[in-house]
This record gives C-alpha cells, sequence and structure tokens, in this order.
C-alpha cells in the first residue's frame, strides 16, 4: 500500500503542478487587465506550485522510505496547499491526501505469520 500511496502522490503532485500554473496565468492575465485581487490570485498560484513540488518531492521520498513519517508529512502538505493553493490545487491535493493516507497505513510494521 505503500508503493501505491508514493504513486498516487507523485500523481496528484504533477496535477497540482498544473493546476497552479493555471492560477499564475489566470492571475497574471487579471493583473494585466488590471482586475481587482489579482495579486491574491498570484500569491495562491505560488502557494499551489510550492506545496505542489513539495508532495511531488515528499512521494518520491514515500516510495524508498521506512516508516510512516513521509505519510504524515504528505498529508500536512496537501491541507497546507489545498488552502493556500487555490481552489484548482485544492482538487489536486485530495490525491495527495488520499496518497499520504494509504502510506501511513501502509508504513506500519509487517505481521510475520509462521
Amino acid at each position: 500500500m505503500k508503493l501505491a500511496g508514493g504513486i498516487v502522490s507523485l500523481i496528484g503532485g504533477i496535477f497540482g503542478v498544473g493546476a497552479a500554473i493555471a492560477t499564475l496565468f489566470v492571475g497574471g492575465l487579471g493583473g494585466a487587465f488590471d482586475a481587482e485581487g489579482a495579486n491574491t490570485v498570484v500569491g495562491l498560484g505560488w502557494g499551489g506550485l510550492f506545496f505542489s513540488f513539495l508532495a511531488i518531492v515528499l512521494g518520491a521520498i514515500t516510495l524508498g522510505a521506512k516508516g510512516r513519517v513521509p505519510g504524515i508529512l504528505l498529508v500536512i502538505s496537501a491541507i497546507a496547499g489545498a488552502i493556500l493553493g487555490g481552489t484548482l490545487v485544492a482538487i489536486c491535493m485530495a490525491l495527495v491526501i488520499m496518497g499520504g493516507i494509504l502510506a501511513i497505513i501502509g508504513g506500519g510494521r509487517k505481521s510475520t505469520s509462521g
């Protein structure tokens, strides 16, 4: 389950980068036309880009690490990315949250039967 969590988190992070770039584009377009709140949208885009990259890095770490810490960090970064990244990034961070939960569940001790 840990492998599945890492892969789902990587996919969510990659989609999050695309969503953050789209948010930056919309904010830049709003700034070009002097729209009210365009700076806020650009700030959300940068926040989403940061936390999406963080989700990609933590997803890759989850694939090879032992324990539950990378999964917990994935869930924390996904929640922060959903709050600070805007609506499009928040949708993609749902995948990262699911991947983090899978990594937490899969990071437990292996039971030995014999």
